[in-house]
Order: structure tokens, then C-alpha cells, then sequence
């Protein structure tokens, strides 16, 4: 009997620690929240983050691993800038010096013009809206706009890469990347807030795992009341609002 219970006790142990090995340095699971990368990732998606895939560039063991850098177009998680709790996910556009501008919703990389057929742009009646279709923009370019004195602080705060333009372009400095949402003109990107540094990196998104109709404001419903319900409501309505056709479908 003691026996028995030894080896399940054991057995438990291993498997809680491969677990926790798993998670820490293999994959993590991760929400989508916002429709910021629509139509290719829908909120309600969870995905599996392959963390194993870049490594980290300060570790002396994953410089003899074979691990690869980011590439253009790898669609990445990566701990947000301004409040490192929050973890995002966007495409990498830009990678470490590079040049980049945007020209009425048309991005430019290293002169080139880029090829994107993975971006939506859902708001059309908006064009030419500031930073957000033309890209990067200066102090005195964006002080002719309407909005600008009521809004002063906040276009001044964009201003971050002020000391990376040269000639018209943005030059992303070694260490760094440049990340945007494939729902252009709804996403919360490097356009507003700056760089990825590389080590905020938690690694590529793989594969959709499950996927459930969500609402797309669920993620500002985070009191105690409201886990409740979208709990509650997962399990009336799993089978009917489950997008099964996203399900195990690869991340792109």
C-alpha cells in the first residue's frame, strides 16, 4: 500500500515538474483579446506559443542550441513595453536596422515597397489619420493637424523615435523591432508606443488550440462577478460557440 502510494506521489512530482518545465522554456497558452490581429486571429483564440523557438540572446547555452532569430512577418508574443504584466501579440515588421515608413497605409521596408496580403484595413472612411497611415511623422507635421492642441500631450508622446528618423525614415536600432496588428487601423502597435526590445520576446505564436466566440470587450470585464459569468457562460455554450474550424489550425 505504502508502496502504491509512493509511486503515484512520485509520479504526480515528475509530472508537475514537467508541466512547469513546459511552460517555462517549451510553449505557453495565450488568449487573444483584442481584434487588433483580425482577420487572421479573432479574439477568443488561444494559442500555443512556441518559446523554444528564438531562445535568449544573454543565455550562454542558447548560442549552441539550434535556435533561429526573428524573421519578417513572424507573428510573435512579446511583453508589452509600458506595463510588462500584459503580454501581446503582433507581426514583426521591422527587425533591428531597418528602414521603415509608412505612405498612406503603404509600408515601406528598406525602400521597397511591402508586400502584405495578411492586412485588413477596416476603417476606410479614416485615411490619412496621423502616425497611423503615415509613418513617422515630426512635431511639425503632426502640429497642423485639427486635433492637435486638445490633444497635445498625446501626439507629443508619440514622438519616442524622434532620434531614429534619417531621411523621411525610422531606422530601428540594433536590439529592437518593430511590431504592427494585421487589423491596421485597429491596433495598438510600434506606430504609438515604441520598439520591442528583443528580450521582452516570450517567443511565436504556433498553433490555434480552441477557439471561442468572444466578445470583443470581454478582456475590460475583469472583476471577480465577471470571471463568474464567462465561466458560466463557457459552460452552457461550449459545443454551440466553439469555432471548431479554427481548431488546431496553424498560426500564419
Amino acid at each position: 500500500m505504502h508502496s502504491t502510494l509512493r509511486e503515484y506521489f512520485e509520479s504526480l512530482v515528475v509530472t508537475v515538474i514537467l508541466a512547469l518545465f513546459g511552460t517555462t522554456f517549451v510553449v505557453q497558452a495565450f488568449k487573444i483579446p483584442t481584434p487588433s490581429m483580425e482577420d487572421n486571429l479573432l479574439v477568443g483564440d488561444h494559442l500555443l506559443v512556441n518559446k523554444f523557438v528564438y531562445g535568449k540572446p544573454d543565455r550562454v547555452v542558447d548560442r549552441l542550441l539550434p535556435f533561429r532569430e526573428i524573421r519578417h512577418g513572424d507573428i510573435i508574443v512579446f511583453k508589452y513595453p509600458e506595463d510588462l504584466s500584459k503580454n501581446y501579440v503582433k507581426r514583426a515588421i521591422g527587425l533591428p536596422g531597418d528602414r521603415l515608413r509608412i505612405v498612406n497605409q503603404q509600408v515601406y521596408l528598406n525602400g521597397q515597397p511591402l508586400q502584405e496580403p495578411y492586412t485588413f484595413h477596416k476603417a476606410p472612411e479614416f485615411r490619412n489619420w496621423p502616425l497611423r497611415d503615415n509613418f513617422p511623422l515630426m512635431k511639425e507635421h503632426i502640429s497642423r493637424f485639427p486635433d492637435y492642441q486638445h490633444n497635445k500631450d498625446i501626439f507629443d508622446s508619440y514622438l519616442y523615435y524622434k532620434d531614429h528618423v534619417r531621411e523621411q525614415e525610422i531606422v530601428i536600432p540594433p536590439g529592437y523591432y518593430f511590431a504592427m496588428g494585421d487589423n491596421r487601423d485597429n491596433s495598438a502597435d510600434s506606430r504609438y508606443w515604441g520598439f520591442v526590445p528583443r528580450k521582452n520576446v516570450v517567443g511565436r505564436a504556433l498553433i490555434i488550440y480552441w477557439s471561442y466566440d468572444t466578445d470583443p470587450d470581454e478582456h475590460l470585464r475583469d472583476s471577480f462577478g465577471d470571471r463568474v459569468q464567462q465561466f458560466v457562460d463557457v459552460f452552457i455554450n461550449f459545443f454551440r460557440k466553439t469555432r471548431w474550424g479554427r481548431t488546431f489550425r496553424l498560426v500564419r
